[in-house]
């Protein structure tokens, strides 16, 4: 579905954040993309977006942005209406999709949001706004959606019901996430990024078996996590 070549990228202060990434994803795909700080993650994701650009294509020819939603780690930086029905609608009335009602109802009630659609943004709780963030994009029916560290500063139920909520969209996913627990319950596919490069891609449960692997590049599993409880 989505395919990136070659992708390089360096900010101005000379950080070189992308050094020749090139990736396919495939329809229904849920992939992991894994990686210290720096590696290089986030720039990826804005580049499968098309907010920075780079050789990104979608295989049947839908525009990038139309086909890609990205949910960015901090819910604030796309909650901004009056009201939750009024953020989730503001994707679809600005792109002039039509039968807004009817996605705004459905997007919310995909993420167990609806009976708090006339709230407003600010009076929710992280995890309750992550999925209004969630719902933002989903109103807008992309074929993949992105996510940003969807489980950062979660706390230990909130992160649960989040999993919980994402093993059930069925769509095309990337998680860049440092929770591997997370990537391994929900991707059967890992990508690792380092140093702007990707040095790893594979079965996501066999990468995070490999020790040896996730120290090089600076990632650890939780102590005493056993990555065999995932296989189960």
């Amino acid at each position: 579905m989505i395919r990136a070549r070659d992708l390089r990228h360096t900010y101005p202060n000379g950080v070189v954040a992308l050094d020749g990434v090139s990736l396919d994803v495939q329809t229904g795909e849920r992939v992991a993309i894994l990686g210290p700080n720096g590696a290089g993650k986030t720039t990826l994701m804005l580049h499968l977006n098309g907010l920075l650009k780079g050789d990104v294509t979608v295989a049947d020819g839908t525009p990038l942005r139309r086909a890609v939603g990205l949910v960015f780690q901090d819910p604030d930086d796309q909650l901004f209406m009056p009201t939750v029905r009024e953020d989730v609608a503001f994707g679809p009335l600005n792109l002039k999709l039509g039968d807004v009602e009817r996605r705004v109802t459905e997007a919310l009630r995909a993420v167990r949001m609806d009976e708090h659609a006339e709230r407003a943004p600010h009076q929710l709780s992280l995890g309750q706004k992550r999925r209004v963030a969630i719902a933002t994009v989903l109103a807008m029916d992309p074929r993949v959606l992105v996510l940003d560290e969807p489980s950062a500063n979660l706390d230990p139920r909130t992160r649960r019901e989040l999993m919980e909520l994402l093993e059930t969209l069925d769509r095309t996913l990337l998680i860049v996430t440092h929770d591997l627990p997370l990537a391994g319950r929900l991707c059967e596919r890992a990508v690792i990024l380092s140093a702007g490069r990707i040095v790893a891609d594979g079965p996501c449960l066999e990468l995070l078996a490999d020790t040896e692997l996730l120290a090089a590049h600076d990632l650890e599993l939780p102590e005493g996590f056993d990555v065999a409880h995932l296989r189960s």
